[in-house]
């Protein structure tokens, strides 16, 4: 499960009652953990990202006469934090497997049956060279498929 990741999350829900609370140094350590999660594409980071006061006339004039003794800001965060933990809690990790598949497949498309054989018997392997056997086995590829490969990573 995700227990060290849960508590990350519990320890930021906590520092959101901190008598010197500061959103925008809450929102940066709050960013760089969630985006360690569940990436940096995730809704959770966005939200967070947009996370900000507005001091508006009329938004102060609202919150001044509704008696609210929460402040908005910190209310959504903890919504949205709790989500994430309720998250983690029932469903787990996001699973890295989608990135992994989509690697092999390039190199199905890139690479000889052998070769692709080659990497994961290597992968599997005890070697402490595994890096240097790898690195070996790509750069003997033509340089067309390597450089079709690679723009294939990198587009999303």
């Amino acid at each position: 499960m995700a227990e060290q990741e849960i508590a990350l999350i519990n320890r930021q829900i906590e520092s959101l009652t901190a008598k010197n609370f500061d959103l925008e140094a809450w929102k940066s350590h709050t960013i760089l953990f969630l985006e360690r999660i569940f990436g940096k594409e995730s809704t959770k980071v966005t939200m967070i990202k947009e996370l900000k006061y507005n001091y508006s006339s009329w938004t102060l004039r609202d919150a001044a006469g509704t008696g609210k003794n929460s402040d908005p800001v910190i209310l959504k965060a903890r919504e949205i934090l709790e989500a994430a933990r309720l998250e983690l809690e029932h469903l787990g990790l996001p699973k890295q497997e989608e990135e992994n598949l989509k690697i092999w497949s390039l190199l199905g498309e890139e690479m000889t049956g052998k070769q692709i054989s080659e990497i994961k018997q290597i992968l599997q392997s005890a070697d402490t060279d595994k890096m240097e056997k790898i690195a070996n086995i790509l750069y003997n590829l033509e340089k067309e498929n390597m450089s079709v490969l690679l723009a294939k990573l990198l587009i999303p």
